[in-house]
């Protein structure tokens, strides 16, 4: 199942994409809320009132896939989105440095940054002259917990997602942290849906893809993961509880615009597609 967060009007909603149509699960089912946060809350309730909607879909519930806007899955997480730092380590060593093996590096970006597919990036020309992409799988938590253990971590994953984790390289050098290099407005794309884990045969064999303006720059596999998802599940909730929205981008490949010789940064115009496995393509354009 795949699960948007959909425009349509004036209706902001919760939808399932259905044979190329999206499915309004509030129309459907009165009990389902309009905001993804709220339907994971639910937990496994939430799951089973869209199989119900799906055995008996009508017409009226349902909008062609064209004729919507879609947004973030989660248009505004509570919480900043976990990042987790150099966990390829082909990307590690085009960054200059060596991956460490032991203590993953985990950082944030603030949820303002967020956007759909299809939504511009702003290119602040103004703050920045090395604005860069990282293609990413991200982790959509489904199931409140703290002190996860590795066995049982792949429970509390409600689905996978797509996330452009954009970055402002000179910020993130000149204040020896990565928070603002991060956190530029609209430096999150994330999207087009979220892939239930139950459609997802196995995440840690995933083939991953970023184009620039067509050029394939970034294609690698999530097996190349240095912390696989269980690890980066149970190392951030072992004195942190993790919530229903929590998003976890889990690194990106090597190929960013940085590392290359000489670096190739983004500029006004330039359209990134990154494409991964089971999930999709997510777009966006700089503006």
């Amino acid at each position: 199942m795949k699960f948007v967060t959909a425009h349509a009007g004036s209706d902001v909603f919760v939808g399932v994409v259905h044979e190329q149509k999206v499915v309004h699960l509030s129309k459907a089912d009165e009990t389902i809320p309009n905001t993804m946060i709220e339907c994971l809350e639910l937990g496994e309730s939430f799951i089973e009132k869209v199989q119900r909607v799906l055995r008996n879909v009508q017409l009226e519930w349902m909008y062609a896939l064209d004729d919507v806007q879609l947004l973030a899955p989660i248009p505004r997480p509570t919480k900043n989105i976990f990042c987790i730092g150099k966990n390829y380590a082909d990307h590690a060593q085009e960054m200059g440095s060596v991956a460490d093996r032991e203590n993953m590096i985990v950082f944030s970006k603030a949820p303002t940054t967020v956007i759909g597919h299809e939504a511009p990036i702003l290119r602040h020309a103004d703050v920045t002259d090395q604005l860069d992409y990282e293609g990413e799988l991200a982790i959509i938590i489904g199931k409140k917990g703290k002190a996860i253990p590795k066995d049982q971590a792949l429970n509390y994953v409600f689905g996978y997602t797509i996330i452009n984790d954009v970055t402002a390289r000179d910020l993130q050098e000149r204040h020896k942290q990565y928070l603002l290099g991060k956190s530029l407005d609209t430096s999150c794309p994330m999207g087009p849906w979220i892939v239930h884990r139950s459609a997802m045969t196995e995440p840690h064999a995933l083939h991953i893809e970023t184009k620039v303006n067509g050029e394939v720059r970034q294609s690698a596999t999530t097996a190349q993961f240095i912390f696989d998802i269980p690890t980066i599940i149970a190392t951030l909730s072992k004195g942190m509880t993790l919530e229903p929205g929590d998003v976890i981008a889990t690194g990106t490949p090597a190929g960013v615009g940085k590392g290359m010789n000489p670096p190739r940064f983004l500029q006004s115009g330039d359209v990134i597609e990154i494409t991964i496995e089971q999930i999709g393509t997510l777009r966006n354009v700089v503006k």
